[in-house]
């Protein structure tokens, strides 16, 4: 029996949620899966994979353009499968305190794809962040990993758990 294919598709300005993306690729590869890892703005046909997630980075309250392109580009196709999505930003601890409402556009996103659910992960800025606002929130202290690898994890493994009983 073949494995089922699974893009994790993300929308990252500075990496930091490219590296969550690559997290629930690995958890998702250990669990059996086949996983495509991929920028969103990368993703013009979605037909050959059993499930997608997606994600993008927040700024200003905004969920990243590349990840709210790729829904509206991919989107017919996408509600025909089963998708999950996620926003990484918050620089604080309040994604690890409480579930996070999606900000509008990944809100609207989850309806127009059909999405079964979104969460929101920490994000990271350093000192190596490039940006005026990177470097505002470094010298008021602010700044940090807030990114929660094992976090991460489970709910791949839960997305996992989901796509081996649709199999």
């Amino acid at each position: 029996m073949n494995a089922q294919r699974v893009l994790v598709a993300y929308g990252s300005k500075h990496g930091a949620t490219a590296g969550i993306a690559e997290e629930i690729g690995r958890s998702l590869r250990d669990d059996g899966f086949e996983v495509v890892v991929a920028p969103a703005q990368d993703v013009d046909d979605v037909r050959g994979y059993d499930g997608v997630v997606l994600g993008g980075s927040l700024y200003a309250g905004r969920w990243n353009n590349r990840a709210r392109r790729c829904a509206e580009r991919n989107g017919e196709h996408l509600r025909h499968r089963p998708v999950w999505l996620f926003s990484s930003g918050p620089v604080d601890g309040s994604a690890e305190q409480r579930d996070l409402t999606p900000v509008r556009d990944a809100a609207r996103a989850m309806e127009r794809v059909g999405a079964r659910e979104h969460v929101t992960f920490g994000g990271s800025i350093t000192a190596t962040t490039p940006g005026l606002l990177a470097r505002i929130l470094v010298r008021q202290g602010k700044a940090g990993d807030f990114r929660n690898p094992e976090r991460i994890r489970t709910w791949a493994r839960q997305i996992g758990a989901e796509l081996a009983v649709t199999r």
